[in-house]
């Protein structure tokens, strides 16, 4: 096994993990709750970019609250979803001993 090689690769994949994760902080995942009374969007970074609320439902304060939250854990579900399936096509899908922040 030639280690040179091996770093020579290891390098490659960490700059296309890298490029990878710069093109999906540019995406937006988004999630809807409550049938598209609420919906989020986030980046591909797992960060909050928009919620929309429709008017109607803004008297229930506690129901607002449980779909803002059902619809940025959809979004960032979708996002970290995306990061995985990306993740895999740079390892070839080799497991990594190591857990990625994602």
């Amino acid at each position: 096994m030639d280690i040179f090689k091996m770093l020579g690769q290891f390098k490659d994949m960490q700059a296309r993990m890298q490029a990878m994760q710069e093109e999906l902080g540019q995406r937006t995942f988004s999630a809807l709750a409550g049938g598209g009374m609420v919906s989020a969007d986030v980046d591909g970074k797992m960060q909050l970019k928009r919620i929309q609320i429709d008017p109607s439902i803004m008297s229930d304060k506690e129901m607002v609250e449980d779909l803002i939250v059902v619809a940025v854990a959809e979004a960032q579900k979708k996002a970290a979803e995306a990061m995985q399936m990306e993740l895999k096509k740079v390892t070839g899908g080799i497991d990594l001993p190591f857990q990625l922040p994602f």
